[in-house]
C-alpha cells in the first residue's frame, strides 16, 4: 500500500463480532510501521483509516461497508438552528485545553462509561482502558475541558495533525445530558480547529445504521469517503442519480 510514494505495510485481523451491529462480522486492516508521524498519520486519515492508542485501523469487513469516514471542512461549516441552540443554552459553562490526561477526567470518563455504555465493549471502564486511547506513542493529544463552574462536566480528546484534528473519544457528565454536551464537544473542536487554521476536522466513522454512531450527519457540509474519494451529500445524490 502507499501514502504519497510513501510504501506501508497493513495486516487483517481474524473476523470477530461486529461492536456496533448487531448480527455483524468484523474485521480490521491494521498498519504494520514501527515508526509513524503526525503527517503520516494525516495521509492515513484521508484513506479513512483511525487510530485507537498507538494502533491505526480501518474496517475491512466481509459483506458490509456500513463504517463510513466523515469529515468537516472548518470553513464550509455551517451551525444549524439546533448547534446554535446548543451553544446558547451552554453559555454557562467554560472550557479549555489541557496537554495532559488527569485523575478528574479518568474519574468522569469511568461514570459515563459505567452509566451509559453498560451494553458496549468498553465496560466496565478501568484506568489501563483509558490509557489506552488517550495516548499513543507518536503523539500527544489535547484534552478540550468543559466545566460548570468547579466542575469538569465534559472531555473531548482531540490528535492535532498539521492540517487537522481528528476527534478520537468525547465523553461528560451522565446527568448533564440535557446539555447536548456530545454536540457541544464537536462544536468546540471546530472552533479550536478553525482558531488553530486548520482545514479539516475527522469524526471518525458514521455508521447509519447505529443508535450510538449515526449522528455524525448533522454536522454539514460534511465529507463521506467513498470509493469516489472525498465527496459531500450534493455530490452522493448526484452520483445516485
Amino acid at each position: 500500500m502507499n501514502s504519497k510514494n510513501r510504501s506501508i505495510s497493513v495486516g487483517i485481523t481474524d473476523v470477530f463480532p461486529c461492536s456496533y451491529i448487531d448480527a455483524r462480522q468484523e474485521q480490521l486492516l491494521v498498519l504494520q510501521e514501527e515508526v509513524i508521524d503526525a503527517e503520516l498519520f494525516e495521509q492515513l486519515l484521508a484513506l479513512g483509516f483511525r487510530r485507537s492508542s498507538s494502533m491505526i485501523y480501518k474496517p475491512q469487513c466481509p459483506q458490509c461497508n456500513a463504517c463510513l469516514p466523515i469529515r468537516l471542512e472548518i470553513d464550509e461549516f455551517i451551525l444549524s438552528k439546533r448547534q446554535k441552540r446548543t451553544l446558547k443554552n451552554n453559555q454557562d459553562l467554560s472550557w479549555k485545553i489541557v496537554e495532559h490526561k488527569t485523575d478528574e477526567q479518568y474519574a468522569l470518563y469511568e461514570r459515563y462509561i459505567n452509566t451509559r455504555h453498560q451494553d458496549g465493549s468498553m465496560y466496565p471502564a478501568t484506568p489501563e482502558q483509558y490509557d489506552s486511547f488517550a495516548t499513543a506513542s507518536w503523539t500527544q493529544p489535547l484534552f478540550i475541558e468543559v466545566s460548570l463552574g468547579e466542575k469538569l462536566i465534559g472531555v473531548a480528546v482531540t490528535d492535532v495533525l498539521p492540517n487537522g484534528l481528528s476527534a478520537i473519544y468525547s465523553y461528560f457528565d451522565p446527568d448533564q445530558h440535557k446539555r447536548s454536551l456530545g454536540s457541544l464537544l464537536i462544536l468546540l473542536q471546530t472552533k479550536i480547529a478553525k482558531m488553530m487554521q486548520k482545514q479539516y476536522l475527522y469524526l471518525g466513522y458514521q455508521i447509519d445504521e447505529s443508535r450510538k454512531m449515526n449522528y455524525k450527519r448533522d454536522y454539514r457540509p460534511h465529507q463521506i469517503l467513498t470509493a469516489s474519494g472525498w465527496v459531500t451529500e450534493i455530490d452522493i445524490k448526484n452520483l445516485s442519480n
